[in-house]
């Protein structure tokens, strides 16, 4: 995506405003999302050791950010992409019981990211997992957890309004159900982001099923790793995938904004279909997918929701950098200045 410079743009807070602001946000969202999902708090890696199955692949082909570890003989450790995975082996080792979960802050790096309004390469998110039971892995439960998350967005949105004002929320009540496949079939001849820019704009907030798999054209929405949401199940309304991502409207960019991705998570027969789909099925050799495999890691739903991303959203900011610190191309950073937008 280009940097864009929105007309007219005026600063709804200043930076010392702003991190207040921010933490208005954080403490708010973070406290809703655990009390509706029932969800606890616990501390999180920032590193994994390589090798072992735990880091988020993403789409399959960003490398992780990796270093030596002297005192361990040369072990490889990688600065984690997301804690996709990590969270279920946390639900097993403590024991939650179904309906129950937990949830951290992630922090991760990634080097290869193309900057620009949205893409950082610090990227923070509350990372969370909640077991459910064999019978839960239905689109009705996804579409139940999504709509948790949803109105925990809608409130912590209105304390933005009551601390400020000006900062009048636009957000609909409620968010739009759709599937990839009727995306395509919907706006036949555009890209998976034109279509999900005539969506998001049209219902103001969406989410989008089925994110990974492959639609009616052979083409995917969106990629998604193959070991951890389950985008190849045959749901309730005839389309594959348990999974999806929430996308709403940003007025200020008048873009397409995603915030999370989630998804109900692979049981043994899902892993092995998608590793087979992917092309690695020497990948169910390794110490976390032997896991899942022989029956030892409890069935859950899980996702990111980034947190930079919601500040900037709920805040009507024109860039994350406003509401994080990270590092820029000089020349993006001078035309952002030149635009009236203060990175910190």
């Amino acid at each position: 995506m280009p940097l864009i410079l929105p007309s007219g743009y005026k600063l709804k807070l200043l930076p010392e405003t702003t991190e207040v602001a921010i933490k208005l946000i954080k403490e708010r969202f973070q406290a809703r999302l655990s009390e509706a999902l029932n969800l606890r708090r616990v501390t999180a890696p920032l590193f994994v050791l390589a090798g072992t199955g735990l880091n988020d692949d993403l789409n399959g082909v960003e490398p992780p950010v990796s270093f030596d570890i002297p005192a361990m003989e040369g072990a490889t450790a990688e600065v984690v992409h997301s804690l996709a995975k990590w969270k279920r082996l946390k639900l097993a080792e403590y024991g939650i019981a179904p309906g129950y979960g937990l949830y951290t802050d992630m922090n991760a790096i990634r080097s290869c990211e193309e900057l620009d309004n949205l893409h950082s390469l610090y990227v923070d998110q509350w990372d969370w997992e909640q077991t459910i039971t064999t019978e839960d892995r239905t689109l009705d439960y996804l579409k139940q957890t999504v709509s948790k998350i949803y109105r925990a967005l809608k409130e912590t949105e209105r304390d933005v309004y009551r601390r400020f004002p000006h900062i009048t929320p636009y957000l609909p009540e409620e968010i739009t159900f759709l599937h990839a496949e009727e995306l395509r079939r919907s706006y036949p001849g555009m890209t998976p982001r034109e279509r999900e820019a005539e969506a998001a704009k049209k219902h103001g907030a969406i989410f989008i099923i089925g994110i990974g798999g492959a639609l009616g054209d052979g083409q995917s929405h969106d990629g998604r790793a193959p070991d951890y949401d389950d985008w190849s199940t045959p749901n309730e309304e005839g389309f594959n995938g348990l999974n999806g991502d929430i996308v709403v409207w940003n007025r200020v960019l008048n873009t397409p904004f995603e915030l999370s991705s989630m998804g109900i998570r692979v049981d043994r027969e899902a892993l092995l279909a998608q590793l087979g789909t992917r092309g690695c099925p020497e990948r169910a050799s390794l110490p976390f997918h032997r896991r899942l495999l022989a029956g030892e890691l409890p069935a859950s739903i899980g996702g990111g929701i980034g947190q930079s991303r919601l500040c900037m959203l709920l805040l009507q900011k024109a860039h994350i950098g406003e509401v994080q610190v990270s590092i820029w191309p000089t020349k993006q950073a001078e035309a952002c200045r030149q635009a009236g937008i203060m990175l910190l």
